[in-house]
């Protein structure tokens, strides 16, 4: 199995959990943040679909220009943009040949240079980082009103199956 067949596994793998911790959040309460500094609910799902799409223009261009960008007001807006972008990211990696898997790629924040490296390594740094802000999720679907999913066991309201 090559590096690339391994990410695509574990993006397959990893992408019902993250749809039970999406459908665990309380569509009403996405504005939820557990401290004034930290990002709400939706902000965080909203990075995740940002992200994703910002692969997939890596993939293409091997560049990407991180700017911001508004976060739509309606929560199954921001659900469908990170299903779309996922599903798009998952065609594209099933299609990589290893040129473009080595490829430089570059990703600018603001129009400054923040990091280059070869876009294989782009795509799992993002996914670490989605996996993470997922994680972040998890924890704030309880005080929100909802329940904690079974992720990689069960949890104290879902034993899993």
């Amino acid at each position: 199995m090559t590096v690339r067949e391994f990410l695509e596994n574990r993006r397959k793998a990893e992408y019902p959990v993250f749809v039970r911790v999406l459908r665990a959040l309380p569509m009403d309460r996405f504005d939820y943040r557990p401290h004034e500094k930290s990002q709400s609910a939706g902000e965080i799902v909203w990075t995740l679909a940002r992200e994703t799409r910002a692969c997939c223009e890596l993939v293409d261009s091997g560049l990407v220009n991180w700017l911001p960008e508004p976060i739509p007001a309606e929560p199954q807006a921001i659900l469908s943009a990170f299903q779309e972008q996922y599903e798009a990211l998952d065609e594209r990696i099933q299609h990589i040949d290893e040129a473009c898997w080595q490829k430089k790629a570059q990703l600018l924040i603001e129009g400054k240079l923040y990091r280059e490296a070869p876009v294989g390594e782009f795509l799992w740094y993002i996914f670490f980082d989605a996996i993470h802000h997922r994680g972040q999720l998890s924890t704030y679907i309880r005080p929100m009103g909802g329940q904690v999913p079974a992720i990689y066991g069960p949890s104290g309201d879902d034993p899993g199956g």
